[in-house]
């Protein structure tokens, strides 16, 4: 056990909630009601949704409903990457066409502009960065893939992507053995919860009713079930991500796959001199389990990775408490990125889960014939997308009740995208957990210098997967 991270506080939902603060809980359903449009989940997707609807039409009755309080899930615990990745691009590519998705990738990269125009917009402080997202290859494996990543992204429009060397790569961050990076200027670093919590109170200035301590039980063409009442209402949108399969009926829909985050203690400014980081990138790797990381507001390290991936029977945790082994393996990720770090200490240790679909493509969806509309499975690629599928949402419920035309956004080739369902359990289980083993032991072989290419094991693990 590392000295430096076993003294960490765990769980409390996340570090991001313990640095602001938990939210002044907000009342439950107070019984039976009726609603124009019902939103399940008051995380990103559903609140992006109920803001971008009521912006739309002021006369609409919207209402928010949430198990616990807004930005419980995902949306208050993960990496505060907002950036231009999508779920299931090249999926859409083969099924739709080549430009369908350079459409959606140039949605996504436009997204990423458009939350951080609104938050600016309404005054949410925060602490949004536009440094870009910079990744980093730090083996002769990985700089093969980094170089295959960044061609395969120029050949989706972004045109303003760079490919950088080892030098280069070291005047931005100093990851020890990095052989080359590749960068993208549609990136940005943000602090989580105040985006959240700071939506929800937009949403609400505008008039949306928010239910907080309400959890959904069931979810029927013209009402959500409760405890404590009904709301019924015309349109009923799913915006529970790795929450749906608390659901009645949808427990195989999408898995929660669990993902794990620690953060370090402010570093003094010869720590950062060390590591360099001036931009204030947000970083990741092209390790098969990646990890992904940013340097806050206040001058720490938030890095993440899976941990462990997937709980049996897709069971959700209730406070983000992560197991040590975790801790344990997310420092020594930091300490190897960053051996000048090896004695900073661990603060904070947390984990949270995120939507992945059995095909890994994220969707947007409403049924014309039940008024039942969906979004999520982004597979951990929710900040800016949350964003782009509540603006598609709000187009579909207006076109199908003959308030608008279409935006274009209606159009993109991942609304009304069908899957099949994931497997039962136990080979749900057995699935998952033998996949990320398969991953890090290609990691493992990766940097024992073993492969100079891309592990067979892993290729096998995606094909199996599902995931290309």
């Amino acid at each position: 056990m590392s000295s430096s991270a076993a003294s960490a506080a765990n769980g409390g939902v996340s570090f991001w909630f313990a640095d602001d603060g938990l939210p002044a809980p907000r009342e439950p359903l107070p019984g039976d009601t009726t609603a124009d449009v019902v939103v399940v989940g008051g995380g990103y997707t559903g609140l992006w949704t109920a803001y971008y609807l009521k912006q739309a039409d002021p006369s609409l009755r919207v209402t928010v409903l949430e198990q616990a309080f807004c930005g419980y899930g995902a949306s208050g615990r993960n990496g505060g990457w907002l950036y231009n990745g999508i779920a299931g691009r090249d999926r859409y590519a083969r099924l739709h066409g080549k430009e369908a998705a350079v459409r959606l990738q140039r949605a996504m990269n436009d997204t990423v502009g458009e939350v951080v125009r609104v938050a600016a917009q309404e005054g949410i402080e925060a602490d949004i960065h536009q440094g870009g997202v910079l990744e980093v290859a730090c083996t002769p494996a990985q700089y093969a893939r980094l170089r295959a990543f960044h061609a395969h992204e120029l050949s989706y429009g972004e045109r303003d992507r760079d490919l950088y060397g080892a030098e280069e790569t070291a005047e931005r961050v100093r990851v020890a053995g990095a052989l080359g990076s590749t960068w993208t200027p549609h990136g940005a670093r943000l602090h989580p919860v105040k985006l959240v919590k700071g939506l929800a109170a937009a949403a609400e200035a505008l008039g949306v009713t928010v239910h907080e301590r309400t959890p959904v039980t069931e979810i029927l063409p013209g009402r959500a079930v409760t405890p404590h009442g009904t709301v019924r209402a015309p349109y009923v949108l799913r915006c529970t991500e790795g929450f749906t399969a608390n659901l009645r009926g949808l427990r195989r829909t999408w898995l929660p796959m669990n993902s794990s985050m620690i953060a370090t203690e402010p570093l003094t400014a010869a720590q950062w001199a060390a590591v360099g980081w001036d931009g204030r990138e947000t970083l990741g790797d092209m390790a098969h389990a990646y990890m992904y990381a940013q340097r806050t507001a206040d001058g720490r390290i938030a890095l993440g990775g899976r941990g462990a991936p997937y709980r049996f029977g897709s069971r959700t945790d209730n406070d983000g408490r992560t197991g040590q082994s975790t801790v344990d393996a997310l420092h020594e990720i930091l300490v190897r990125l960053f051996p000048a770090l090896s004695g900073v200490r661990v603060d904070h240790a947390w984990s949270g889960v995120l939507g992945v679909p059995r095909d890994w493509c994220a969707t947007v969806t409403l049924d014309h014939a039940t008024g039942l509309g969906w979004a999520g499975g982004y597979v951990g690629s929710g900040v800016a997308t949350a964003n782009l599928a509540a603006r598609t949402l709000r187009d579909l419920v207006r076109r199908d009740a003959g308030e608008a035309g279409d935006t274009g956004l209606t159009g993109l080739p991942w609304v009304g995208h069908t899957v099949r369902r994931w497997e039962p359990e136990p080979f749900r289980w057995i699935g998952v957990h033998g996949l990320y083993a398969t991953y890090r032991a290609a990691d493992r072989r990766e940097r024992a210098g073993r492969s100079t290419r891309s592990s067979r094991l892993a290729r096998i693990a995606d094909r199996v997967a599902g995931r290309h």
